[in-house]
């Protein structure tokens, strides 16, 4: 028996990822949108919503769904460490974290964060 899953479901979750307002370069994973902001390294505020500019919802790379957040280029550093993670919060709540490569960050400069994707896979 084949198993699918309606885009509109997987939608759904995307869509509560295309909430998040701001983004973190953390020095450590958070487990908790508090972590995330004492962490920080540098953050940027993001326009919510799919195709607002910020993200946008799509057919996946190999298969079901996927989002992908704008690169954001330039970030003022606000604080010196090794930036580990990226993280997208919205008012109260941690939505995404993931890896980076670390890299060295010093107060006072820039980096940018490419451009990148979550994708969830149709069930098989």
């Amino acid at each position: 028996m084949a198993k699918t899953i309606s885009d509109l479901v997987l939608d759904g979750a995307l869509d509560i990822t295309a909430t998040g307002t701001i983004m973190h370069i953390c020095s450590s994973e958070p487990a908790n949108r508090a972590a995330a902001v004492s962490a920080s390294l540098a953050d940027v505020v993001l326009t919510a919503g799919d195709g607002n500019g910020d993200y946008v919802i799509a057919n996946g790379d190999t298969s079901g769904r996927k989002i992908t957040i704008s690169q954001q280029a330039s970030m003022p550093i606000d604080a010196t460490g090794t930036a580990t993670h990226v993280t997208i919060s919205d008012a109260s709540n941690l939505l995404l974290v993931t890896t980076c490569t670390s890299q060295a960050l010093t107060s006072g400069g820039t980096v940018t964060v490419p451009a990148f994707d979550q994708e969830i896979a149709d069930p098989a």
